[in-house]
């Protein structure tokens, strides 16, 4: 027990080492380059080869610019033992690119092969259904992707289903599980779309997502395929290939839902304007059927002063006609007013009848056009409906008998 030191003491030992060690200041190492990432001004990535990694480290940013996910560069530094965390990091002062790392090779030679197959050509891009109730989304459980995807959908739409086929993101067989589930998800009747998802990382990372076996999956998938692969930066294969690419899986979700709150705003405003413009008409058909009864009016009016005169002119004897001709006027008139009366638009509403609309007024039930909303106006509003069965007059006479 009295050898035992304490963790401090060793951790400044190992320090101490590291720092008179002359061979280990200035040393250059190749490898390729993963998992870079600039927090505070400070690149942190790896160096790998075939065996072995190595945590780097530089305080210079404008070195990011050299340092790129899949990139072989030969790198200048100096190992540094963290002593209050007993952690290592190579110090990087220098960055020389010298090619393109395994990893990335291997994805452009897929990409250009594939590409040249025509896997990437908008020809074979679908459509995204008008109507969306119900997104399959292809990842991890464990990730918080789902939730991500989750809290913005439903934010935005809360009737949406979320349908979730649980997968592996990376590591051995992660792209037999995706592509399994593209397959799956593609031929299950219950959903609208799908969305391939997993949040950033580095090349290695995303391997699975940069895989032949996945890309074809995508291109066969005859849903609507969305893909939501890392960080905005991050490009993969399906983005390629699939029907929309998402810059984050959260983008996937408000790309696929629509706002509720905007759309009943929407439909509250065109319903105020609707309402105006059939009030206005009303009005002024009122206005006219008033005017137009007030000239007829005037207009008989003169014509029974220009009988009583011709009367006062013959004698009486033509009283007897006149009261007569005077009767069938007036019971013209009368049958005119009845007519103007019910003619009026406004009357006619108020009786209980109803005017049909559908981008033009519905006169006859071969006008309705079953996939869309007909408005039904009546003297205090509109009701919106959805028309379901058509049923012509001598089917319902049959029915009534």
């Amino acid at each position: 027990m009295e050898r035992a030191i304490s963790v401090t003491k060793f951790n400044s030992y190992i320090k101490q080492i590291f720092d008179s060690e002359e061979l280990l200041h200035n040393i250059s190492i190749v490898g390729e380059v993963f998992g870079v990432s600039l927090s505070r001004n400070v690149i942190y990535f790896s160096l790998k080869d075939e065996n072995a990694s190595l945590s780097c480290v530089s305080f210079y940013p404008n070195l990011i610019e050299h340092i790129i996910e899949g990139q072989k560069v030969i790198i200048t530094g100096s190992p540094n033992y963290y002593q209050k965390t007993g952690k290592l990091n190579f110090n990087v002062i220098k960055v020389e690119p010298i090619g393109q790392g395994k990893l990335y090779e291997e994805f452009l030679k897929l990409k250009d092969k594939l590409e040249k197959e025509g896997l990437f050509s908008p020809l074979y891009k679908k459509p995204m259904p008008t109507q969306i109730k119900r997104i399959g989304v292809i990842t991890s459980s464990e990730g918080a992707v789902l939730q991500d995807i989750k809290n913005i959908a439903w934010r935005r739409n809360p009737s949406v289903d979320i349908v979730l086929f649980n997968t592996k993101v990376q590591g051995n067989l992660a792209e037999k599980e995706i592509a399994h589930a593209i397959d799956v998800m593609g031929k299950y009747d219950k959903i609208d779309v799908i969305i391939v998802a997993r949040g950033g990382g580095s090349l290695e990372d995303l391997a699975a997502y940069n895989t032949e076996e996945v890309a074809r999956a995508v291109f066969n998938c005859p849903k609507f395929l969305v893909s939501a692969v890392g960080h905005e930066t991050d490009y993969t294969i399906i983005d390629f290939v699939s029907d929309l690419r998402a810059p984050t899986p959260s983008a996937a979700a408000e790309l696929l839902t629509y706002d509720v709150q905007n759309r009943r705003t929407e439909i509250g405003s065109y319903t105020k304007r609707i309402v105006k413009t059939i009030s206005d008409n009303l009005t002024i058909k009122t206005n006219t059927t008033y005017l137009t009864s007030i000239k007829l009016i005037n207009q008989y009016e003169k014509l029974l002063i220009e009988q009583a005169n011709y009367l006062k002119k013959h004698g009486t004897n033509m009283i007897s006609q006149t009261e007569a001709f005077l009767n069938q006027k007036f019971y013209e008139l009368g049958l005119k007013e009845i007519q103007l009366k019910k003619n009026n638009p406004y009357d006619i509403l108020k009786k209980g009848y109803a005017k049909i609309e559908q981008g033009q007024n519905i006169k006859s039930i071969e006008s309705v056009d079953f996939s869309k909303d007909l408005s039904i106006i009546l003297i205090d509003g509109k009701i919106i409906a959805t028309p379901k069965l058509k049923e012509k007059k001598d089917e319902i006479n049959k029915i009534s008998k």
